[in-house]
């Protein structure tokens, strides 16, 4: 059975910093093309935050670009390292795993708020 098993979302103030982790398991980690993270605001859709690919390119949403890093330390696991976080930071985040089966596998979400 897949997971995806999502950490460290939480309250921070303004200019903080969180990083997420996320780590996979039931996957045949080498059918993994790339691992992503979303997040969603509510009333809005779901949108692209970060992307690492299996060698290791990474994109990046303009809103973030500089102040977010996407990481893979393992085959399994994936961080996203947020810094100088801005009120519409404010979402749930979710990690994706995109596979060559093809299939994607999402985890159940990780609130972070940005709040004084």
């Amino acid at each position: 059975q897949v997971q995806l098993v999502e950490s460290g979302g939480g309250l921070v103030q303004p200019g903080g910093s969180l990083r997420l982790s996320c780590a996979a398991s039931g996957i045949i980690f080498s059918r993994i093309y790339a691992m992503n993270w979303y997040r969603q605001a509510p009333g809005k859709q779901r949108d692209l935050v970060a992307s690492i690919a299996i060698a290791g390119r990474t994109s990046y949403a303009d809103s973030v670009k500089g102040r977010f890093t996407i990481s893979r330390p393992n085959v399994n696991t994936v961080y996203l390292q947020m810094n100088s976080l801005k009120l519409e930071d404010t979402a749930v985040y979710y990690c994706q795993v995109r596979t060559t089966a093809p299939s994607d596998y999402w985890g159940q979400g990780t609130q972070v708020t940005v709040s004084s």
